[in-house]
């Protein structure tokens, strides 16, 4: 090799050097810990995928843990991720009042906790709840689903998640009142009735079995209204079995699973709200990382609500991804 070529390879060596160093030090400078309450669940491995992936984009180094369910190895987890030395922490608690001696230590400990998707007591010291709002796009869902049945008595199935669930009930209460709102401006006066109540679990399996029942007692149903798509999917099985799925307009409050967008693509399923994991994710790694660099708005709210949508046929193409998790 003459002169002149080793002085080009070491000048190139040092600077490749250089540029592993620098990325190491950013990495250093924004060590992210991601606290999951389960995995066991397509939207919640869906918001692991997505904060692991974007951390990583934007050069911060990730730690994740899966608390399968239980509130004790959550607090594991977070108490050994502030042991490894994260710089901040986004969690999507297992318990809202469980969590939070534990969140206040990662606090105390210096760390920026950010809260994704499930609530958390509001005792709880973290700089700010990520989500998509329940109430603004229910609205949104019981606005549309009144423009589109203009004129009709509706005979609503409403399919809610469990007992004491304060998402569920911010979720139908939200489509039932722009429901009410919307059915007020375009005519003057409330066409619907809720003529059964039936609990899904947040699943497929029990949206079918609380369809089956819902059927039974009221078979003038012409609505089903579901708290997540899920449920609805498992409704649309149970509307199917029983030969009931002519003339059944097919509603989730929120999700946007990619089972349901398909479908409203087909013309099968009406309306959901957007509730994305992966944009919910990706926004509290990009608020965390500015923490981290000092750049975050000391007045930043206590609730960062993403973007509301009701996803219905005219723009499911921009909301449906072929490679989504979920």
């Amino acid at each position: 090799m003459t002169r002149t070529k080793k002085t080009a390879y070491h000048l190139a060596l040092a600077a490749a050097v250089s540029l592993l160093a620098i990325g190491s030090a950013q990495a250093a400078d924004c060590k992210i810990g991601v606290s999951m309450k389960t995995l066991d669940a397509p939207y919640f491995a869906a918001q692991e995928v997505s904060a692991k992936k974007h951390a990583e984009e934007i050069g911060c180094e990730v730690i994740t843990t899966d608390a399968q369910n239980d509130l004790s190895k959550q607090i594991a987890d977070v108490e050994d991720m502030v042991a490894q030395g994260i710089g901040a922490l986004i969690i999507n608690p297992r318990d809202s009042k469980g969590m939070v001696p534990a969140v206040n230590a990662a606090t105390a400990a210096g760390v920026k906790v950010f809260v994704i998707d499930s609530t958390l007591d509001p005792a709880a010291n973290f700089v700010t709840l990520v989500q998509s709002s329940n109430t603004q796009n229910g609205q949104l869902v019981g606005q549309w689903l009144a423009s589109q049945s203009k004129g009709k008595d509706l005979k609503i199935a409403l399919i809610s998640g469990d007992k004491g669930n304060e998402v569920g009930q911010e979720r139908r209460l939200g489509v039932l009142a722009g429901l009410l709102e919307g059915q007020l401006v375009n005519e003057g006066r409330a066409r619907f009735e809720v003529v059964g109540q039936g609990w899904g679990a947040w699943g497929h399996e029990g949206g079918l079995k609380a369809m089956e029942d819902l059927l039974v007692a009221n078979p003038d149903i012409n609505v089903v209204l579901g708290e997540n798509d899920s449920m609805v999917l498992g409704a649309k099985k149970a509307l199917e079995q029983a030969n009931r799925l002519d003339g059944v307009t097919l509603v989730a409050a929120a999700d946007g699973q990619k089972e349901a967008l398909e479908m409203i693509k087909q013309g099968s399923y009406a309306v959901t709200g957007l509730n994305d994991p992966a944009i919910v994710a990706a926004t509290a790694v990009d608020m965390a990382k500015k923490a981290l660099e000092g750049t975050l708005p000391s007045d930043t709210p206590k609730i960062t609500y993403t973007t509301p949508m009701a996803i219905t046929k005219d723009n499911v193409d921009t909301y449906l991804k072929a490679d989504a998790v979920f």
